[in-house]
């Protein structure tokens, strides 16, 4: 027990020193950085190529969602996440050795071409993502947490990082086994993370971006904000168009609601049956979850 609290207490102040590091010195392989400069280039997108022009350039609950990407990217890991997942690691480590399992995964391919390898995690990760997208909205106390990502009344690139702390718990929890088969290294993963983000912010964005064909390939915002859509057809009762950065899962799964393929959701009604009761402020809506149902 000593032992995993000196790991805790270890990589809580590693993280709190790292991110004091990142803080003060700018760079951009660092994730304070890499999120403003995203989100700088994203919202300047929306504001030169507005898709909904009607729509006011700070939009309702703009800081709010602002508030929610520091918290969710860098504030809860300094609270304790990081520190908890570090301890889990550990574990996971130790019981590998005690089983005589390959450190650097089952599926190694570390000796792949660097654009291979990120390729590889890209795939896997997002596809890992769709699965457990449709797990927060098909299990009660899940779709409850996922609920504030749906509380969003007017979309925007910061509603992408409006969502639970719990949810980060749920994500890294069951991706982490399928991921650690195969094995990939911190470089890759940012790379991926980084991509992953970029697109992820674009799909919430007030901005339309033509892919052609790659529609079905890639997400876009005019087939995400269906996902967010208050009214969904009966046989879509637990959601459409979960795919985070690939549409594909959505078209090979029968998962996809898109009526046109086109620009016809811009100007749907957002959220859910009773979003006009949902709270407004952030620490209202994290216990929100949590409270006993009436």
């Amino acid at each position: 027990m000593g032992e995993l609290l000196e790991v805790f207490w270890r990589e809580f102040q590693g993280y709190a020193r790292y991110l004091a590091e990142a803080a003060l010195h700018p760079s951009w392989t660092n994730w304070i950085y890499v999120l403003l400069g995203v989100s700088i280039l994203v919202y300047a997108l929306e504001l030169a190529f507005p898709w909904r022009r009607d729509q006011p350039r700070v939009r309702r609950d703009f800081w709010l969602d602002g508030f929610y990407c520091v918290f969710n990217f860098f504030l809860f890991n300094l609270i304790g996440f990081q520190a908890v997942a570090a301890v889990a690691a550990y574990l996971v480590t130790d019981a590998r050795a005690a089983l005589g399992l390959p450190e650097d995964g089952w599926l190694s391919i570390a000796s792949w071409p660097a654009w291979a390898q990120m390729l590889v995690l890209f795939v896997v990760r997002d596809l890992v993502h769709y699965f457990v997208h449709r797990l927060l909205h098909r299990v009660p106390w899940l779709w409850r947490v996922h609920k504030v990502h749906h509380s969003v009344r007017v979309m925007g690139f910061a509603a992408h990082l409006r969502f639970h702390p719990m949810e980060t718990v749920v994500y890294r929890t069951l991706e982490y086994l399928p991921l650690g088969i195969v094995g990939f290294g911190p470089v890759e993963f940012f790379a991926v993370h980084l991509v992953a983000l970029s697109i992820g912010h674009l799909n919430h964005a007030n901005v339309r971006i033509p892919l052609g064909p790659l529609k079905y390939v890639f997400n876009s915002a005019p087939m995400h904000i269906w996902h967010h859509a208050k009214e969904l057809p009966p046989d879509r009762r637990y959601g459409a168009n979960f795919g985070i950065s690939l549409s594909v899962w959505d078209f090979l799964f029968r998962t996809v609601h898109w009526p046109g393929r086109g620009e016809s959701g811009k100007d749907i009604e957002l959220g859910f049956d009773d979003v006009e009761s949902y709270p407004s402020g952030f620490l209202a809506q994290l216990a929100r979850p949590f409270r006993r149902r009436g």
